[in-house]
């Protein structure tokens, strides 16, 4: 697989343009002092879909050719891939399957409905929904979607840290949160053309670190997978976006559920703003960076904000509870 290349990053700028507004890119002084140092949130909880993920889809899908719009698509996802496929394909009137784990966030498969698309609930997780779906895209004949091996994916997804550096080139780091790595990847292929000096630092979570593992060890693993983070919840690594980080990414950290659920206090109390946990893992991040960021501009990358109310009443419980 090769990546995209920026020309083709810029291809999808205009793309989603058509489609999709641009998110804001917000300075909050509450989290500059928490954090010890400048921090913009991209707010991709923002998007119609709730979640980053839609960028992608929408280049993606409006590139497919006829037969393949034809044939339909499928895609495995804990939820906001899905919802992006789901986005895109009513977009482009094309049919669309969507393979969700067991117990999948009931928000997200529900939107995923309301969007059109068919969900089909199998396995225990990600990857055995993931596996399931290759099976029956051989099986009846349709485009497979995958969550990270897709370049047309992550040229969308690029947009996002083109987004932020057009708004502050002062921006010397940028914290993506890490399921399959899309989003950290996609920033690294941006942050490389136009500033090489800019940082990228991908954040998983520390009960699902599979991709931070893999990052470590320069080859493919496979790890435990049991956050509840939903976004982050990979028990494998991806190759186009392992090799990708492998050449560019400049760290990566993990955080406990517990750090992303303060994040998503803090989120409330000092934006008024929702993030998943996925979505808060670049705060929690930023958090446990705190003396090393110190006099820098940090770009953190709030990429979803699909939280279910019982999710939020969790967060918002007080910590000794």
């Amino acid at each position: 697989m090769i990546p995209p290349t920026f020309t083709d990053i810029l291809r999808a700028k205009q793309t989603i343009a058509r489609y999709l507004p641009r998110t804001p890119l917000v300075n909050y002084l509450a989290l500059d002092k928490i954090c010890g140092t400048r921090v913009l949130v991209k707010h991709e909880n923002q998007q119609a879909t709730g979640a980053f993920k839609v960028r992608g889809g929408i280049n993606l899908v409006s590139q497919l050719s006829a037969e393949e719009r034809d044939r339909g698509i499928i895609t495995a996802s804990t939820g906001n891939h899905g919802q992006s496929v789901a986005y895109a394909a009513g977009l482009f009137r094309v049919r669309a399957t969507v393979v969700a784990p067991e117990k999948s966030n009931p928000l997200k498969v529900a939107a995923i409905r309301d969007l059109g698309a068919e969900v089909l609930l199998h396995g225990a997780d990600f990857d055995a929904a993931r596996e399931h779906c290759a099976l029956l895209a051989r099986r009846d004949n349709l485009r497979y979607i995958h969550s990270a091996n897709e370049p047309l994916l992550l040229a969308g997804v690029a947009t996002i840290a083109l987004e932020i550096l057009e708004d502050a080139p002062e921006v010397t780091t940028i914290i993506v949160p890490v399921g399959g790595g899309s989003g950290a990847a996609a920033a690294c292929l941006v942050a490389k053309t136009l500033n090489p000096r800019i940082k990228v630092i991908g954040v998983q979570a520390e009960r699902a670190p599979a991709a931070y593992e893999s990052w470590r060890a320069r080859e493919l693993l496979e790890d435990k997978m049991e956050t509840a983070a939903e976004g982050l919840a990979t028990r494998v690594a991806f190759e186009l976006t392992q090799r990708i980080l492998w050449d560019h990414l400049a760290d990566f950290v993990l955080v406990s559920d517990d750090e992303m659920l303060r994040a998503i206090r803090l989120y409330v109390e000092k934006a008024h703003t929702l993030a998943e946990s996925a979505g808060a893992a670049s705060l929690a991040a930023a958090l446990k960076l705190r003396e090393r960021l110190a006099g820098q501009t940090v770009a953190l990358v709030l990429s979803g904000g699909n939280i279910t109310v019982e999710q939020l009443s969790t967060a918002l419980a007080p910590p000794n509870r």
